[in-house]
């Protein structure tokens, strides 16, 4: 693989397999170091380490007189009723997180990123965004550079809303061309089956930093597929492609306290390497039911014990840091 070194697609293959086949069983493998390079990097972000960040969470207010739902919804559309940056920092703190990065929430806001602009620049010490633009609309280039400026260091892109073209259409070229000069990261909310374009994507663009939200839903049906993991493996060989470790509400068995996707955790670690990793919640959805945000951090911070504490630590803080924290 480009950055490790030493996995072999045949061992990725063979791994993936015997995850399935284990039963996903958790494993005592250490994982090595980072390399020299990428823990230089990671320092040079912050030599004062600070709590975790949660990469992956969205917030809406219980109201919409100042920030209007998309679509005809109204606040009866919400569920939860209310999730705002209060209550989530209510839940996150208690954990060791303080710094969070907001999800541009499509269903309830379209394109509007307005309340997660206005957070951030209520907190900028606390929070970034990852918004979303309409690659149909012209004039993609100059909007990402705006937002910019207001705390937007990465972009939802998803086939779910822009359609069967998502990937195809001169705009979103036009916002991969330009996030190899901002270092915005496309962050892909997409299924198994569409792993593949954006490895072909990454082929067009290999300088354009992407972001696979949630493992690519590997394990959404419940079952770890070894060919689904596979797809996701292979994007390692993309140098600038980070994996968002999250969502275990809605993966594997999809209950506390997530000890069955260990496995897989691990191969995607031990594949892309800890500082291209990082854990996210998706909240609110990972506190519903009956999951927590307990369980979710706890199964990187207490659990996951194949991690080094470097590994730890660029998993809960210093990949996220890096990749949305740069301004």
């Amino acid at each position: 693989m480009t950055d490790k070194g030493t996995v072999s697609r045949r061992d990725l293959i063979s791994s993936a397999a015997g995850i399935a086949a284990a039963g996903f069983a958790a494993s005592g493998l250490r994982l090595n170091s980072m390399t020299t390079e990428s823990a230089a990097a990671a320092d040079n972000v912050s030599r004062q380490p600070r709590g975790f960040i949660d990469a992956h969470s969205h917030i809406w207010l219980p109201d919409d007189s100042k920030y209007p739902l998309a679509n005809g919804q109204t606040v009866a559309d919400l569920k939860p009723a209310s999730f705002t940056d209060n209550e989530l920092m209510a839940v996150a703190r208690p954990e060791g997180v303080d710094r969070v990065v907001l999800i541009q929430h499509s269903i309830y806001h379209g394109f509007d990123n307005s309340y997660l602009v206005d957070t951030f620049h209520r907190q900028p010490d606390r929070f970034r965004v990852v918004g979303m633009v309409d690659s149909r609309k012209p004039g993609t280039g100059a909007e990402m550079r705006r937002l910019l400026k207001h705390g937007v260091t990465g972009f939802r892109i998803t086939p779910s809303v822009l359609g069967d073209g998502w990937l195809r259409d001169a705009g979103m070229k036009e916002m991969w061309r330009t996030a190899v000069e901002t270092r915005q990261n496309m962050c892909c909310l997409i299924n198994p089956s569409d792993l593949p374009d954006v490895g072909r994507m990454c082929d067009g663009f290999p300088d354009t930093p992407v972001v696979i939200d949630h493992f690519g839903r590997v394990g959404v049906d419940g079952r770890i597929r070894p060919l689904e993991l596979l797809a996701l493996l292979k994007l390692a060989d993309h140098r600038h492609v980070r994996v968002k470790i999250s969502a275990y509400y809605a993966l594997g068995l999809k209950r506390p306290p997530h000890d069955d996707l260990l496995p897989m955790i691990r191969e995607v670690v031990e594949t892309f390497g800890p500082e291209r990793c990082m854990w996210a919640s998706d909240c609110p959805y990972q506190i519903q039911g009956v999951n927590n945000y307990a369980a979710s951090i706890g199964l990187i911070r207490d659990r996951a014990d194949f991690l080094t504490e470097e590994a730890r630590d660029c998993l809960l803080r210093r990949t996220a840091e890096q990749t949305f924290f740069f301004i």
